[in-house]
């Protein structure tokens, strides 16, 4: 059979709703200054989807950063791998201010985020070891484990006694297989906000011998009195042995970075295949990294902002009676019950009717008969964006009460 026949889109969960909703829900065009307010579809818009956590996407100090290396360096240099020919004082420069930013020994940079995960996992553990991780982790942390060759055992989300158990069954079976357990877990979850209890996890180690992997994403430059994430939110960023950033949110760039101790991070560069065999970042990324690492130390107005914003639209959204689940983090879900149809119809009311724009989730993402909106608040968003926000989903309220979505 040619495997091209079984490729049709409209079989699959998300598209086969490609033609109604394509270049509009997915795929959709934001265009102008990266801001809370862009362009879409030709009109202004109030944007509550981008990760621009800490709003240094377009600071002038990161702008002017990015665009002197570029004059200097150019997008090829270095060409090559890391290994090979691809290696420049300041990709390791960036490295260990990394690492002793999130209170580790040594760091290493990786291309992409999504791309680093999948490989180092796939690097920390051998078909001897087992992988216990979350049930809700992130696609990367769900791909980097099916490469696995070993056990793999899954806890219910954030569930402690699912841990437990699961950790139970990992220590038995090492025992005959001579190999280790690696669990992972992310600091923040990005989709419904709500944090890993990395406290109870790490007190875990006094009961069961293991190692813990955290992809702190979203909480990288967010989380803790810092910013340092979500390990130094809960006390406990000694207890993480390998952790694990992306400077796709708070730093808004491209790439990431894993810390651990030094003797890790030497293995890691010597058998990430995704690092191994892939260009090294270039120049005007790694120099910007470093400009907006500088930032996200210095300049603590931007995460006070941030949080003030963050807390204003949640307090709001829970007074006007939405189901915001049990967010702790910036992410801010907006719960229903409903299915595509009718998120689709409350997405284009906001867009079309009040000029807010935020992000559509549905199954498979979260569960069949949930949807939701999701709102990224950043230090670039104001109290007014806020009060705009809270007015409009209150009318959106009002017309779910009153079963008005139903004829569209």
């Amino acid at each position: 059979m040619d495997i091209f026949k079984k490729l049709d889109t409209s079989k699959t969960d998300l598209g086969k709703f490609r033609k109604a909703v394509h270049g509009y829900m997915t795929f959709p065009k934001l265009e102008g200054e990266i801001a809370p307010e862009m362009y879409f579809n030709g009109k202004k818009v109030l944007t509550w989807s981008l990760n621009n956590y800490l709003n240094l996407a377009n600071n002038p100090e990161v702008r002017k950063a990015d665009a002197d290396a570029a004059l200097e360096f150019g997008m090829a240099y270095p060409m090559g791998a890391r290994m090979m020919s691809g290696q420049t004082k300041y990709h390791e420069e960036l490295e260990q201010k990394l690492a002793d930013f999130v209170q580790k020994e040594s760091g290493f940079l990786l291309n992409y985020g999504y791309q680093g995960m999948v490989s180092i996992i796939d690097a920390l553990v051998d078909r001897k070891d087992v992988i216990v991780y979350d049930s809700d982790s992130h696609a990367c942390i769900l791909d980097g484990s099916r490469l696995h060759m070993g056990k793999r055992f899954v806890f219910q989300h954030n569930d402690m006694q699912s841990l437990d158990k699961q950790l139970a069954h990992a220590t038995k079976y090492i025992e005959t297989s001579g190999g280790g357990i690696l669990v992972i877990t992310e600091g923040v979850f990005g989709m419904e906000g709500d944090l890993g209890n990395l406290k109870a996890i790490t007190d875990f180690k006094d009961k069961y011998e293991f190692r813990l992997l955290v992809d702190d994403a979203h909480g990288f430059g967010t989380m803790g009195a810092n910013g340092r994430g979500t390990g130094e939110h809960y006390g406990v960023q000694e207890k993480v042995d390998v952790y694990f950033g992306t400077f796709a949110k708070a730093m808004a760039g491209i790439g990431g970075f894993v810390a651990s101790k030094t003797e890790i991070i030497h293995y890691l560069q010597y058998n990430l295949r995704s690092q191994i065999f892939a260009k090294a970042l270039p120049m005007p990324m790694v120099k910007g990294a470093l400009k907006r690492l500088e930032l996200l130390e210095s300049k603590t107005e931007l995460r006070e902002q941030l949080w003030s914003v963050v807390r204003a639209l949640q307090k709001g959204l829970k007074e006007k009676g939405f189901n915001i689940g049990v967010t702790e983090s910036p992410v801010t879900p907006v719960f229903f019950d409903g299915d595509a149809t009718l998120v689709i119809a409350i997405t284009k009311d906001l867009r079309e009717n009040y000029g807010i724009f935020c992000s559509a989730v549905v199954y498979p993402v979260i569960p069949k008969g949930k949807i939701m909106l999701r709102l990224i608040p950043t230090a670039g968003h104001t109290l007014e964006h806020v009060e705009r926000t809270i007015a409009a989903f209150s009318v959106v309220a009002e017309k779910l009460k009153n079963n008005a979505y139903a004829a569209v």
